[in-house]
């Protein structure tokens, strides 16, 4: 599917992070720390963000985006420090050659044929590989990244609606997104860093099983202007009784009385 661009206000460099996040946590009360992603040109760039861990083990990128939403760690990586071509192929450190894009190692696993593995590998949304050697993930309330080039913010789906209808408030566009299935955040980061639109995604097996997702969480990737964005439209509609928790009315009641709160 096709994306429309949405305005941005202020650039990442420009945000007061301890003060929008404590507008974000009034407005949805989510449980699991917002965080920001950095792409590095170089390994030290990466080596230089304060604090940063360098993992000792192999693991999925979906673990090491878990170690900053679930631990609060900052954590640097290189494409050598991911279990494989997939990881390192949506964030642009590695793979998307011949083979990577052939998708025979997905065939028989999450596809039937080669033929249905080769069209995901092609759908998916990827950073171009040889612009960067490193990324670093952080909780955005530590400033490390100084700025982020994304920030990802999980909620469930009564919390992410709202902060879509926060997006939308001011220089409405309807937003689109595409679900590849597995691999889902070439949905989410890897779509976000490409593109720079706001980016959905419904984690995929991958994301649950090893990064640790809970079943009811959502994940949002945008650029930090876009996460301003929403907050301020989320403020607004606030004002206006349109807020989480959203209060269930009772499905057999008469629907005039709490519609006549918003609408005349």
């Amino acid at each position: 599917m096709t994306s429309q661009s949405v305005s941005i206000r202020p650039s990442g460099d420009d945000i007061d992070w301890g003060a929008m996040l404590g507008r974000l946590d009034k407005m949805l009360r989510i449980r699991t720390t917002p965080i920001g992603m950095k792409m590095f040109a170089t390994v030290e760039e990466m080596e230089a963000v304060p604090k940063v861990r360098r993992p000792k083990d192999i693991h999925t990128a979906d673990q090491i985006v878990s170690m900053a939403s679930r631990l609060n760690w900052t954590v640097g990586i290189t494409g050598d420090d991911l279990v494989g071509a997939q990881c390192q192929s949506v964030l642009g450190l590695g793979g998307q050659d011949e083979s990577w894009y052939s998708g025979k190692h997905m065939a028989g696993v999450w596809f039937e044929t080669v033929e249905d593995s080769a069209q995901h590998q092609a759908a998916m949304d990827v950073v171009p590989v040889g612009q960067y050697q490193a990324m670093a993930v952080s909780p955005l309330a530590t400033g490390r990244l100084d700025p982020p080039d994304i920030a990802m913010v999980y909620a469930n789906p009564a919390q992410m609606i709202l902060l879509i209808n926060g997006l939308q408030w001011a220089g409405y566009k309807k937003l689109e997104w595409g679900c590849v299935g597995e691999s889902a955040c070439a949905d989410s980061w890897g779509r976000a860093l490409h593109t720079g639109e706001p980016s959905l995604s419904i984690p995929c097996y991958a994301e649950r099983r090893y990064g640790g997702v809970p079943d009811d969480e959502l994940l949002m990737a945008l650029q930090p202007g876009h996460l301003v964005q929403a907050i301020e439209g989320m403020e607004a509609l606030s004002k206006n009784g349109l807020r989480y928790p959203i209060a269930p009315y009772g499905i057999q009641s008469d629907a005039r009385a709490g519609m006549g709160v918003s609408y005349e």
